[in-house]
């Protein structure tokens, strides 16, 4: 198990380099830089002085050369200097990227798990009223637009209602501390929590459904019923486990669509975070910000890709048993070779 992480480790770690790689190779390839914001937001300009600011910049040297200055830097933990917000970008990505941790993983939890439920509820009775009434939802949540869901939450729950918080992190005129604090974060996380994970609720849901009927027909879950098994062991001990692997491997191939999703949620409701940061990076042309969120994004899509392939492994037995069998294989190798 654990030579499998490293190696898995390893991979990733060269998916993370070739990221940063193509990410800086695509930004490059976009007409003008960072000199060429300043000089029009500065007014009239000397040649002189873009000249001067090109090599305070580094941007007098070839791409190449910029390439491996931008990857020694990462290797040095470095990611540079943003000029819009006048500090390092590593401590502006790190402030940021709490409350985006915090949105994504609500918002991911929610959708799996009133998903998978929905979805389980749908199989029961495949074609029946509840299976209907929940596939037009999932329907409707599914074509919606995130910002148009986000601006009805906004009118019913916030403006009609009062009920919840349009925008922020938290309130910071009331000046809570302690477990007050943490429940006014809370309470300015339902809005865009909710915007995001209906989309995915949607998606999960008729995923779930479709892999939920197949699993119930399978002859194991005949046997289980026929041996006197309830239907709630049926569905959550014998069925679950199996039906849950398609949600899971979308959960992975989706998860950079969630990050980037959240930009627009940030961006509508005015939540602190990754999402926002990177949209404010690409209003200002603010390269070495917006290439270290797109890198750190990378990062966080591989890992939750290797979490997910993980879990795979401890959840199906089909993977279990190929693990196993390369684990003997190689075992008879080494002793073959000694």
């Amino acid at each position: 198990m654990t030579k499998r992480v490293l190696r898995r480790l390893l991979q990733l770690l060269g998916v993370v380099l070739s990221t940063a790689v193509l990410n800086f190779a695509l930004l490059k390839a976009l007409p003008g830089d960072l000199v060429d914001v300043i000089a029009s937001e500065s007014g009239s300009v000397t040649a002189d002085y873009v000249a001067q600011l090109r090599q305070m910049y580094g941007l007098d040297r070839n791409a190449f050369e910029q390439l491996l200055s931008y990857l020694g830097r990462i290797a040095q933990g470095d990611l540079g200097f943003s000029f819009r917000f006048g500090e390092p970008v590593l401590g502006l990505v790190l402030d940021r990227l709490g409350p985006t941790l915090a949105l994504v993983g609500t918002a991911l939890s929610l959708s799996v798990l009133v998903g998978v439920l929905l979805g389980i509820a749908a199989a029961r009775r495949p074609h029946g009223a509840l299976d209907t009434v929940i596939s037009a939802l999932a329907t409707l949540g599914y074509s919606a637009p995130m910002f148009w869901t986000a601006l009805m939450l906004i009118v019913l729950f916030g403006v009609q209602l009062n009920w919840l918080p349009i925008g922020g992190l938290r309130d910071v005129s009331a000046g809570h501390a302690g477990l007050r604090l943490w429940l006014d974060y809370a309470h300015h996380l339902v809005l865009p929590a909710l915007t995001l994970a209906i989309y995915y609720v949607a998606v999960y849901a008729r995923l779930s459904r479709a892999s939920m009927i197949e699993t119930l027909a399978e002859d194991y879950i005949r046997t289980a019923r026929a041996k006197g098994a309830g239907e709630a062991r049926v569905i959550f001990v014998h069925a679950l486990s199996n039906a849950v692997l398609p949600v899971l491997t979308m959960l992975g191939l989706q998860s950079s669509a969630l990050l980037g999703g959240s930009i627009v949620v940030e961006t509508v409701f005015g939540w602190p975070g990754l999402g926002q940061l990177s949209f404010e990076a690409i209003k200002s042309r603010d390269i070495p910000l917006l290439l270290a969120v797109l890198l750190l994004s990378g990062v966080l899509v591989v890992l939750t890709n290797l979490l997910v392939d993980l879990l795979q492994g401890q959840l199906d037995p089909r993977v279990r048993a190929r693990l196993a069998i390369g684990g003997q294989v190689q075992a008879a190798d080494a002793a073959e070779a000694a």
